[in-house]
Order: C-alpha cells, then sequence, then structure tokens
C-alpha cells in the first residue's frame, strides 16, 4: 500500500508526537508553509505545492534548494493549495492512503474548506483514503457499507459526523447505539466511546466522518 503525507501549514502546537518527532512514515507533500516545516524536521518534501506567499525570500529559496519538484501557484486561483495537494496525492502519485497533517487548527475557515473537500465529486472517490490527524484528533471519511473500526488507545471519545443526509445509520455497539436512524440533515454525534476494542456501524448513503479524540491533558 503506497501511503502518502500531506502537511498544511496549520499551528505546529497542534502536530501530533510522531509528526513533531519526525517518525511519520512515508513520503510527505508540503503544502505552503508546511515544507519549511519539514525542511527543518529534516525531511524533503517529493512535491512542493502553494503560492509560498507566506515565506521570505530566504525561506523560499530554502524550499527549492530542498525540493526537486516545486509547484508554485498564483494567490488568487480556484483552487486551495490544499485541494492541489490531494490532486497531486492521488491523480499523479497514485497514493493509496493520504493522511494530512496540519489542517484541522487555527482558521476555522481553512479547517472547514479541508473537511469538506470530500464532498466534492472529483474527491468523494477517494474519501476512505484520506485521514487527518492533530494532536488529539484522528479523523476517517468513510463512503456507504458496514465497518468495524479499532480503538486507538490514547483515544477516549469517538464520534460519527454525518456529513450529509443519510436513509439509514445504525450503530451496533459503541456505548449509544442508533438503530436504522434516517438523518435528515449534517450532524454530529458526538462524545460517543467505545465499549470494548472494536465498534461497528453501517449507513447506505452519504458520507461519514468518523472521530477519535482525546482531552488536551
Amino acid at each position: 500500500m503506497k501511503r502518502l503525507n500531506l502537511l498544511v501549514g496549520g499551528p505546529t502546537d497542534l502536530w501530533p508526537d510522531s509528526l513533531s518527532k519526525g517518525q511519520v512514515a512515508g513520503n510527505f507533500i508540503g503544502i505552503d508553509r508546511g515544507n519549511l516545516h519539514l525542511i527543518n524536521l529534516g525531511i524533503d518534501p517529493i512535491v512542493a505545492i502553494g503560492d509560498f506567499d507566506s515565506l521570505k525570500p530566504n525561506e523560499l529559496k530554502l524550499v527549492k534548494d530542498h525540493v526537486a519538484d516545486i509547484r508554485q501557484s498564483i494567490p488568487e486561483k480556484d483552487d486551495t493549495d490544499t485541494q492541489l495537494g490531494l490532486k497531486v496525492a492521488f491523480e499523479e502519485l497514485g497514493a493509496d492512503e493520504l493522511v494530512v497533517y496540519g489542517a484541522t487548527g487555527g482558521r476555522i475557515d481553512h479547517f472547514l474548506a479541508n473537511l469538506w473537500m470530500v464532498l466534492e465529486p472529483r474527491f468523494n472517490k477517494y474519501a476512505d483514503r484520506i485521514k487527518m490527524i492533530d494532536r488529539q484528533n484522528s479523523i476517517s471519511f468513510f463512503l456507504p457499507g458496514k465497518y468495524t473500526i479499532e480503538k486507538e488507545n490514547d483515544k477516549k471519545y469517538l464520534a460519527f459526523v454525518c456529513l450529509t443526509p443519510m436513509n439509514s445509520l445504525t450503530l451496533y455497539d459503541e456505548k449509544y447505539q442508533l438503530n436504522d436512524y434516517h438523518v435528515t440533515q449534517p450532524t454530529s454525534w458526538a462524545s460517543n466511546e467505545f465499549v470494548g476494542p472494536h465498534a461497528s456501524f453501517e449507513f447506505d448513503s452519504g458520507v461519514m466522518c468518523v472521530i477519535q479524540s482525546a482531552d488536551l491533558k
């Protein structure tokens, strides 16, 4: 399985420890200032994407010295830099799995744009291959079907976020269950929990976002 990582320029204090310590497996695509963060970690991105308007001239030179494939965009464009990153990861590099870091903190409008990307027809088919991770959240996306997921040891809470209406949603074995529930609008079923090492759920339409999370210590 080909795993790629995407680092967006969100707050570094929300990074998971594995990223802060440079222990994430797989190659990286850097988005704008994320490229500079990667280089400072000793990681050279395989592709650098962005308008780079947040970088000083010497910082941009450093990125160009470390990255062979630079995709410099103009600030006034239709796609966000993160959307461009998804296009490169899936359409050019053939990622089987894409883990996105730095996409959840800071500006809320940026986070919502990142969260809703999986609803776009061009990205929807890749939804179940995308994961977003930060210091206290692990966000996965699912297309219609029946699934069993594994509890992450450092997470307490489990949320089922219906990004779209759903004809039928069943939560089989979580602390709070649903049976063939008709979801009429986007809804976050928050603060649920595992009751064992696994949890199962099923839905028949739309896109589901599943979040495992923990309180900050």
